[in-house]
């Protein structure tokens, strides 16, 4: 994993597990790496990673089995497709749109290539 310093290293970790879902790498049901051992494998600290996964949990992305592990949830790839739209509208669109304005861009232009 490359981070980067302009966000907490803890959203950087759910972003990824998020970007794995969406992907189609993490299905409902799968088992993910335990917060020990996602910690051992990506450098970081294993509270790091709990508080990645604490947030996924009150996301309802992923769910704990008390004893067994961290599992994708049935509604995981609804969630998360449901908040980067969100995300992308509120936040990103209108940076893009700012940025072609400034440019001189017709966003219609983005049918016929630039």
């Amino acid at each position: 994993m490359d981070f980067n310093s302009n966000k907490p290293i803890y959203m950087q970790i759910y972003d990824s597990i998020c970007e794995k879902i969406l992907g189609g790498e993490y299905s409902p049901g799968d088992r993910i790496l335990s917060v020990r051992d996602f910690g051992a494998e990506i450098g970081v600290n294993p509270n790091t990673v709990m508080r990645s996964y604490e947030k996924l949990t009150n996301d309802d992305i992923i769910f704990n089995k008390r004893g067994i592990g961290y599992f994708i949830s049935a509604e995981a790839k609804s969630i998360v497709l449901e908040a980067q739209r969100k995300n992308f509208i509120e936040t990103e669109l209108p940076q893009i749109l700012k940025k072609m304005k400034l440019l001189g861009i017709d966003p219609s232009c983005l049918n016929e290539g630039i």
